[in-house]
């Protein structure tokens, strides 16, 4: 059977032996470095590896434990680029990050396969995938997919070919983020078709031998969904945390935010921190955002709330 919870408590790896902060004991952040140009809140802030070295140096100091590093914007209408393209952002900045912080965990967000194998090789630890290793299933294969899915293993499934990214993480033997997706809002029955769609994900994970250890789950706030569904999704995550793996909740300065209080872009802090405090209690692991040092607070004063009668200052 897929996503018994007993098997997501053994600690990720990095397949470079780097240590990786173990999920359950606080709640992590991840430092979102943004090397895009048209990124929907942060484009083209980090022109140069040294920009993206400083920026991940104050992160680093305000406390995020992870830096999740992005080469292709994923905001709506945004462009796709090519993985040559993508790469030519990502690597340099990649390099320059292990020179300055060789101990410290990186992701990179990408769907793409050739663009994951070759920053993991070039030393990031972590695979952050938007389409839950979904990317690049025909319609009739995602459909065979789904019935797997609802049979909740691989074992009962006829024989399918898994995709590029399940097979790439498996031979890269990483850790992977998988996102939930979809390639429209066409939900007959929005809370059954979500947590099918993230079952898809663990279903591909299982079938290209990707240890359950190494699996975390993001609701997707913000992709293929309207403002009620996500917010909905950040409500109610505990349903996503009882699939049985760590949940990573991404919902900085996302549209939805706006959309509710009627705010900006830049506007969206409190917004943010609310969604955050919601989120971890609901069972979050990792939160991953633009602004550490003003979500650490949100962060720390969330987790102390759950401690209760336990809290030690």
């Amino acid at each position: 059977m897929l996503n018994e919870p007993a098997r997501a408590q053994v600690a990720w790896r990095s397949p470079h032996g780097r240590p990786l902060p173990a999920p359950g004991a606080r709640t992590l952040i991840m430092g979102i470095l943004n090397l895009t140009p048209d990124s929907f809140s942060d484009g083209n802030q980090l022109p140069t590896p040294q920009a993206v070295v400083d920026r991940a140096a104050q992160m680093i100091a305000e406390g995020a434990d992870v830096l999740d590093l992005g080469g292709e914007s994923t905001r709506p209408g945004a462009a796709t680029v090519s993985a040559t393209e993508e790469l030519d952002r990502v690597l340099p900045a990649l390099a320059a990050l292990r020179r300055a912080w060789p101990a410290v965990p990186v992701s990179i967000d990408t769907y793409k396969a050739d663009v994951a194998t070759a920053a993991i090789r070039a030393g990031a630890d972590i695979v952050n995938d938007v389409w839950g290793l979904t990317h690049g299933l025909p319609v009739a294969e995602r459909a065979r997919w789904l019935t797997v899915a609802r049979a909740r293993g691989a074992a009962e499934a006829p024989p399918l070919g898994v995709t590029p990214m399940a097979a790439a993480v498996a031979a890269l033997r990483c850790p992977v983020i998988a996102m939930h997706n979809r390639p429209a809002r066409d939900y007959t029955d929005f809370w059954p078709d979500f947590l099918l769609d993230l079952r898809l994900s663990l279903a591909l994970a299982a079938a290209a031998g990707i240890p359950a250890p190494q699996l975390w789950l993001d609701p997707g706030f913000g992709f293929a969904k309207d403002v009620p569904h996500n917010l909905a999704v950040v409500r109610d995550l505990a349903r996503v945390v009882a699939l049985g793996h760590p949940v990573l909740l991404g919902t900085s300065r996302k549209s939805t935010i706006g959309k509710v209080l009627g705010t900006e872009v830049g506007d969206r802090l409190d917004g943010t921190g609310a969604t955050i405090v919601w989120g971890i209690q609901q069972g979050c692991a990792m939160v991953r955002v633009h602004d550490v040092a003003a979500m650490r607070r949100y962060v720390r004063l969330a987790d102390a709330l759950k401690q209760g009668l336990d809290f030690s200052p």
